[in-house]
């Protein structure tokens, strides 16, 4: 059959980058106040908690990892080291590209308002084009983002058969690896979208299924880690733009 036996995906914990993007929401700010690149947000405190948390349930529930490949983006590769330390595993971590955020480009830290303020002709592209389809200037789409999620599906599959394999990443990156595993249309992918957000520290789990000849879901968005432990669920999409 090929392809690894289990395969966890997981949404880092809470970012600094969160908590300001729920700021400029919460004042009508059109530009989210965050010095930093995206890809050098680390975790917010609860953020911190929260990977420890994920860590101690990991240890609780599941058997230890083969690999976890990991986005380069700060608070990705945080959570993944906080939650291994506090599971007490000790597991090669892969840092691969493929699997940073999606890019904004032009649109990088602006709220919705901020868009349609700014960049008028852009909010009414996305309009047009749809969330799937729509790439900003210097940007990505969620199709681009599928693309390098192939890529990387490919490669784990070939490398890791037979394995235990956790994915430290994005919502996006989560959507759009349902996206791939599941044979999705644009429809279907976006219904999940909408229905709501993929939690910080959330564990969405695929199992081989010999019977069927690959990966199958088995559960999805899983914030048993957190309330568990007593940590606040939170679900804020990440720095750039809301709902991506």
């Amino acid at each position: 059959m090929g392809g690894p036996c289990e395969l966890r995906l997981i949404r880092h914990a809470e970012s600094a980058g969160n908590v300001a993007r729920a700021a400029a929401l919460a004042s009508g700010a059109p530009v989210i106040d965050i010095a930093l690149r995206d890809c050098d947000v680390p975790l917010s405190q609860l953020g911190e908690r929260q990977a420890a948390a994920l860590g101690r349930w990991w240890a609780r529930n599941l058997q230890q990892m083969d690999v976890i490949f990991c986005s380069p983006y700060v608070r990705a590769q945080e959570t993944a080291s906080i939650a291994l330390r506090s599971a007490d595993w000790s597991v090669p971590v892969v840092v691969d590209e493929r699997l940073r955020e999606k890019e904004f480009g032009l649109l990088d830290r602006l709220t919705r308002a901020g868009i349609e303020a700014q960049f008028p002709e852009q909010a009414e592209m996305r309009r047009r084009l749809g969330k799937f389809y729509y790439r900003p200037p210097g940007g990505e789409s969620w199709t681009d983002v599928i693309l390098r999620l192939r890529s990387i599906f490919d490669e784990i599959c070939s490398e890791y058969a037979d394995r235990r394999v956790a994915v430290v990443a994005h919502q996006v990156n989560v959507l759009c690896f349902r996206y791939v595993l599941e044979r999705l249309d644009e429809k279907e992918l976006l219904a999940i979208d909408r229905a709501g957000d993929v939690a910080n520290c959330s564990v969405t789990t695929y199992l081989a299924d010999r019977a069927r000849g690959g990966l199958v879901l088995e559960s999805y968005n899983v914030v048993a880690p957190l309330e568990e432990a007593g940590e606040t669920v939170t679900a804020s999409p990440d720095v750039p733009i809301a709902r991506g």
